[in-house]
């Protein structure tokens, strides 16, 4: 299982707003290179994001279900990449005083080919991948909350350089 935390220069509102707007999930889930459509009940219980992941012209069409959300506080989702696979994610928001959110990222799969190559290198690559997305995640949810705040090359708001933990 890949672990990944990072603390977030905005309430957990804000984060969980990101994670609320379907249309978003491309922006901040690195591998996801298209969303195709978002029921509009997305982040409730048994709502889809269809997209598209992978590089073009190998990129796979298919979806992420909603397990559970609870508003500003968690998201549980499967996302689909068949013949790949299936996975369970948690993104869980916890305040963090000053307006600041921490967020947790979870991600295991349950089905499918992926499910047998658990090894020490799987879940390394997840976790880089999944730092990514919540650095992402982090720069939708800033711009969300502070809308005149600028991102610096040197990294800008919601990086706080510490805090990755790999599991």
């Amino acid at each position: 299982m890949a672990i990944v935390e990072r603390t977030i220069e905005a309430p957990p509102e804000a984060v969980f707003a990101v994670l609320a707007d379907g249309w978003s999930y491309s922006d901040w889930v690195v591998g996801t290179a298209h969303i195709r459509a978002v029921d509009e009940s997305w982040p409730q219980r048994g709502a889809k994001i269809h997209h598209k992941a992978g590089p073009w012209p190998m990129s796979l069409q298919d979806h992420t279900v909603s397990l559970e959300c609870e508003p500003n506080r968690s998201v549980v989702m499967a996302p689909h990449l068949w013949p790949l696979g299936e996975a369970t994610v948690r993104v869980t928001l916890a305040p963090a005083g000053a307006g600041r959110t921490r967020v947790r990222l979870e991600e295991d799969f349950h089905a499918g080919p992926l499910r047998w190559l658990r090894t020490k290198v799987n879940d390394l690559a997840l976790h880089y991948r999944n730092r990514e997305s919540l650095r992402r995640l982090g720069d939708l949810a800033v711009r969300r909350a502070h809308p005149s705040h600028q991102t610096t090359v040197d990294g800008g708001p919601g990086e706080t350089g510490a805090g990755d933990v790999g599991g």
